[in-house]
């Protein structure tokens, strides 16, 4: 990891700004940028690298170890090219790309883009210390205090939560961020956790050559709609996973290769019902948490043990009696991204910020605030419409709710399943599987969640997005011609199975 310091400014000749982001992630990076926009002076703060988990340990690098297996998979499916495939993967070759995705883990081009766009960056570890201040430890120790004149706005993530596993606080093991900057490929790896981390790295590791076993205390990737999850652990065991569904890991020991005793020999995961798999890695990829914990929420009457509950403009709710709103009578605490627990997700992250930013600036010029449902300054689709897409292959994509959410809000809804098996995806590949499901609201007519499973569904996901966040009434969807033969004819065999 290399922090690139040419072109950051030291804590201690920042005194002042508009806006003060304490975390340089995508989010954070995003609310700085709206807030300069808008035409006000914004400081990052920043103790690791400019960019944040998404650049440098997990969107980027992890589909970067994925889409070269997926197009070697996708072009083993179509007769005439699978014939031209000779060999298996090149894992080096696959790793080098990775590092190219992540500079090396030099963030100097996040830093020049960020100067280049007028956003002041200091490096060091931010904490709120009262209204409107931001102290910042610098990497020498030394302790300065950044007065925020408008506002302060935390974005800093998320970290790793580990399951109660004894022994595993003290056994050396992969999180996400040693499984995507692993400079080797092991020949075995046992992973724990069945969410989206899970199953991407344990399907990229099959592929790159290591023997993988998949261990889940429930079904895969439990937030989606069952079937999705089905259809993800059919292929994953097609492909040589050993997976283990509703099994319970009960401790993990470590050997040591040599007499030095640290910990990189084979490592033991036991189950409960007394199996022990041993492998050379064990990645734990069972979910994160809100990263509140040194971030000095504590000063202004905030837990820090618990998500920065927010409005739906991102201002923080629930700040000590009288402390809320500043001498002007506006908010001036702010979060954005995982710190709030809502919707994990970079891009949900990166749309909240964007909204962040905006109202910081308008309520800095005194215009109105427009934070109803769907209005510029709100986070609507954080509520409704949450994108997300699973890079395993299949893909897993989907947009809004289940049909479980929906019937909990009380929804009167129809739900209509079929297999994706329309001339598009015959033509994509050999024995395409896929599924779609299609989540209605009876009494608006309109569509309030879609999940597509199959090879390259993600290009499908906007489409449903826009459906949604749009609310277009059924007989209007229906004037949405697909183009053939694609993929997305998929639409029209779903709205014909609803009966139009």
């Amino acid at each position: 990891m290399h922090r690139s310091d040419a072109k950051t400014t030291p804590a201690a000749d920042v005194t002042e700004a508009d806006v003060v982001v304490i975390g340089g992630g995508p989010v954070g990076e995003n609310v700085a940028a709206r807030a300069v926009r808008g035409g006000l002076s914004a400081v990052i703060v920043e103790a690791e690298l400019l960019g944040g988990e998404c650049s440098y340990w997990a969107c980027m690098p992890s589909k970067a170890l994925i889409r070269p297996t997926q197009a070697l998979a996708a072009a083993r499916r179509l007769p005439g090219a699978r014939e031209a495939v000779t060999g298996s993967v090149d894992a080096a070759a696959v790793l080098a790309r990775r590092d190219s995705f992540t500079s090396g883990w030099d963030d100097g081009g996040q830093v020049e883009w960020a100067v280049g766009a007028d956003i002041t960056v200091v490096r060091g570890h931010g904490r709120v210390a009262g209204e409107k201040r931001v102290e910042v430890t610098a990497p020498d120790g030394t302790t300065t205090t950044i007065a925020a004149r408008r506002a302060v706005v935390v974005a800093t993530g998320s970290t790793p939560s580990l399951p109660p596993v004894e022994g595993l606080r003290d056994t050396p093991h992969w999180g996400s961020r040693e499984a995507t900057s692993a400079a080797r490929v092991p020949a075995s790896l046992v992973v724990l956790g069945a969410g989206v981390v899970g199953c991407e790295l344990a399907q990229a590791f099959a592929r790159l050559g290591s023997t993988v076993t998949l261990v889940a205390s429930s079904t895969l990737l439990s937030k989606n709609e069952p079937r999705a999850g089905e259809l993800v652990a059919d292929a994953l065991r097609e492909e040589g996973v050993d997976v283990r569904l509703h099994t319970r890991a009960v401790s993990v020991s470590r050997e040591s290769s040599d007499e030095d005793d640290d910990g990189d020999g084979p490592v033991t995961l036991v189950l409960a019902d007394g199996t022990a798999l041993v492998a050379d890695e064990l990645l734990v990829a069972t979910g994160r948490r809100p990263a509140v914990g040194d971030v000095g929420l504590d000063t202004v009457g905030l837990p820090t043990d618990a998500a920065l509950a927010v409005d739906t403009t991102g201002a923080a709710t629930g700040l000590a009696q009288g402390s809320a709103l500043d001498q002007g009578g506006q908010p001036w605490l702010y979060a954005a991204g995982d710190v709030t627990g809502d919707a994990p997700l970079t891009h949900m992250g990166k749309y909240v910020a964007r909204a962040v930013g905006d109202v910081i600036a308008a309520r800095a010029r005194g215009e109105q605030v427009h934070d109803g449902a769907w209005g510029a300054h709100a986070t609507t689709a954080q509520q409704q419409a949450v994108t997300q897409v699973t890079f395993t292959d299949p893909e897993v994509t989907s947009v809004g709710l289940t049909a479980a959410q929906a019937e909990r809000a009380g929804l009167r809804t129809r739900v209509v399943d079929l297999d994706i098996a329309v001339a598009g995806s015959a033509l994509h590949a050999d024995g395409y599987t896929g599924w779609a499901r299609m989540v209605v609201d009876e009494d608006r007519r309109v569509v309030v969640g879609v999940t597509f499973v199959g090879p390259d569904t993600a290009e499908l996901l906007h489409s449903a997005t826009v459906a949604v966040v749009g609310e277009v009434p059924l007989e209007r969807l229906w004037h949405a011609v697909p183009a053939y033969p694609t993929i997305s004819e998929v639409w029209l065999r779903l709205l014909e199975a609803y009966g139009l």
